[in-house]
């Protein structure tokens, strides 16, 4: 897998890319993250456009980060998964849970209320 970060407007995007499985990859996009550190926002937007497949350890993944970002007082939202990951996210729930943007504007909006 696949990662840049870019923090735009206080907001961290994170675009994936490949498969969100147990991998080095993944955990050192975690530890960039946040890695026991102050998160550099608290406002995360992760584009799953490009990611062709996830397993569970990802699903975690994604339920981990969500989780880090609410307990310290901020949001994330998924942007854009593709229709196998969208279905993933149906299948196992997660869509109650996570909040679903089709863009960055979206997301960017959605995000920025959410501290209002």
């Amino acid at each position: 897998m696949k990662y840049q970060t870019e923090l735009k407007d206080d907001i961290l995007f994170v675009r994936l890319e490949g498969d969100l499985i147990a991998s080095p990859d993944t955990q050192r996009m975690i530890d960039d993250i946040d890695g026991g550190k102050p998160l550099v926002s608290l406002l995360c937007a992760i584009d799953l456009s490009n990611v062709r497949f996830m397993d569970s350890s990802g699903m975690g993944v994604l339920v981990s980060l969500l989780t880090k970002f609410r307990n310290r007082g901020g949001e994330l939202v998924l942007i854009k998964p593709s229709d196998h990951i969208r279905k993933l996210l149906i299948v196992t729930k997660l869509n109650a849970i996570f909040t679903i943007a089709e863009n960055d504007n979206f997301a960017a909006q959605f995000l920025k209320e959410s501290i209002y």
